[in-house]
């Protein structure tokens, strides 16, 4: 028993400090209404790396990179949160990969 609780820890730390990066693009009413200065901030509170940047189709693009739980959060959080003001029909994932160190270091807007 003690085995397994030490087994299962260990992959709940492991996983806790394995870092990923993952692109994403966000569909709907997100630009004009300060999506990427949120994004900006929201990253940077969970202590992640990455960017964001409008795009001509009308949609935010951006990488992030850090600890997979905190990847995560952000994927929720570009997924159903957002801007105040924003509306979030589709955001799509992609090229998610893991990663030995990060590639960014801090959290910017780009234009």
């Amino acid at each position: 028993m003690f085995l397994i609780l030490i087994c299962v820890f260990s992959a709940v730390v492991m996983s806790q400090n394995k870092l990923t990066s993952v692109d994403f693009e966000i569909f709907g009413n997100v630009q004009g209404v300060c999506f990427r200065m949120y994004t900006e901030e929201q990253g940077r509170s969970l202590g992640l790396s990455g960017w964001v940047k409008n795009t001509r189709q009308g949609t935010v693009i951006g990488q992030i990179q850090g600890p997979m739980d905190k990847v995560n959060d952000m994927k929720l959080w570009l997924k159903n949160v957002g801007s105040p003001s924003s509306r979030i029909d589709r955001a799509v994932f992609s090229n998610e990969r893991d990663m030995c160190k990060l590639e960014l270091h801090g959290f910017s807007t780009r234009y």
